[in-house]
């Protein structure tokens, strides 16, 4: 049996994801931490997104700030909440009066081998945890990571958001040990809301759906905004789609790198996928693959599988 802690920075993509995993998953408990907007703002968000579809997930804010590295945030894309573009409803319950950094290793240390981490965020709180509980890469039986890219990234030309958020964070993940899945950019921009997709949501006539439709109209609107796209990346929901329909997305085993150096490559996911032997005795070998790394998409099946999945939340 497995069960899943989801670490998010709530996001619309974010809400997306949550509501696709707590219909699917054994969910514990919900994380949070700093990145797409404050602490605050991500604790409140995901309590609201729990509320407005009737979950009880335990709620535990972790770090409000990266290890090393200056706040970030993504304003510019979610808005000053984190989430803009609807009205969602006031908290129902407050959060755990824990850290999330102890609520992951005791969740953990509970049922050794059952617990998987969902990181659809800034990597900050499951490092500080690797660290703190150096037996915890034993405990867990996964990290599915959504962050970086195979090609170009998002908040530079060559790191993707989360990553560069926090980049000794991502470092001290991808070294520690634990199985990874990463899904980055180079397959979440292939799975893309459109315009048709929040019309279904909105033709679904109930209030999460509602709910959910203006939110991804906002997303929608700042993505081409910004980038200029006929679509918004449907990043996070990407990380659990495998958990749940693992044909969906086709994964390749790849030593990943995360660049720390100052300059345009602070942040990378350096994945090297050259076809060629990783003995060590030859010049320019490969490291051993640390990673299962998406490098393939279908798409359109997985915006449609979250969208199902968010229109049964006004189903009876």
């Amino acid at each position: 049996m497995t069960r899943y802690i989801i670490d998010c920075d709530p996001g619309h993509d974010d809400a997306m994801a949550i509501l696709y995993a707590a219909k699917h998953l054994d969910v514990v408990g919900l994380t949070t931490v700093a990145g797409n907007s404050s602490l605050e703002n991500s604790t409140r968000n995901a309590l609201a997104i729990c509320t407005l579809a009737g979950l009880s997930l335990p709620v535990v804010p972790g770090l409000d700030r990266a290890l090393i590295e200056p706040p970030l945030d993504g304003a510019y894309v979610h808005g000053a909440t984190g989430i803009d573009g609807a009205d969602l409803p006031a908290p129902g319950y407050d959060p755990l009066d824990r850290h999330a950094v102890d609520f992951i290793i005791e969740t953990a240390k509970a049922a050794p081998g059952e617990l998987s981490l969902i990181a659809i965020g800034p990597l900050s709180n499951v490092a500080l945890v690797l660290r703190l509980e150096p037996r915890l890469a034993g405990w867990l039986k996964s990290i599915a990571i959504m962050g970086g890219s195979t090609t170009s990234g998002n908040r530079t030309p060559y790191a993707e958001f989360n990553i560069v958020c926090d980049p000794e964070a991502a470092a001290i993940v991808f070294g520690a040990g634990v199985p990874l899945s990463m899904v980055g950019l180079n397959v979440t921009r292939q799975a893309g809301i459109a315009e048709r997709h929040i019309a279904r949501l909105r033709e679904g006539g109930g209030r999460v759906s509602a709910v959910m439709a203006d939110l991804l109209a906002f997303y929608l609107a700042k993505m081409q905004e910004r980038y200029g796209t006929p679509t918004a990346a449907m990043h996070d929901p990407c990380a659990v789609i495998p958990l749940v329909k693992p044909g969906l997305i086709t994964f390749q085993p790849l030593p990943v790198h995360i660049e720390l150096g100052e300059g345009p490559l602070r942040g990378m996911t350096a994945c090297d996928s050259r076809p060629m032997r990783r003995d060590h005795d030859q010049p320019g070998a490969s490291r051993a693959a640390n990673c299962d790394v998406a490098v393939a998409v279908a798409g359109e099946a997985c915006v449609d599988a979250v969208i199902d999945t968010i229109l049964g939340y006004d189903r009876p």
